[in-house]
């Protein structure tokens, strides 16, 4: 979702749309939580190598493109 930062008085918030609210169970109350992200992927990657569920499940099969227009550079 995208929002624009507006001015409230003096201050600056963002408008959440109305069915957004309702959808998601916000209340009065929210707690806003910056990380960075991406955090901790390389250990579930390396946890899913490890039960062996970093396999494809459909075999990769080339595309015309794959074989005509794709160029490694």
């Amino acid at each position: 979702m995208k929002a624009r930062i507006v001015r409230i008085g003096n201050s600056r918030g963002i408008r959440i749309p109305k069915p957004l609210i309702e959808r998601t169970g916000l209340g009065e109350d929210v707690e806003i939580v910056v990380g960075r992200p991406r955090a901790g992927w390389i250990e579930a990657f390396r946890a899913m190598a490890g039960h062996g569920d970093d396999e494809l499940l459909d075999e990769a099969r080339p595309t015309r493109w794959d074989e005509d227009e794709w160029q490694w550079r």
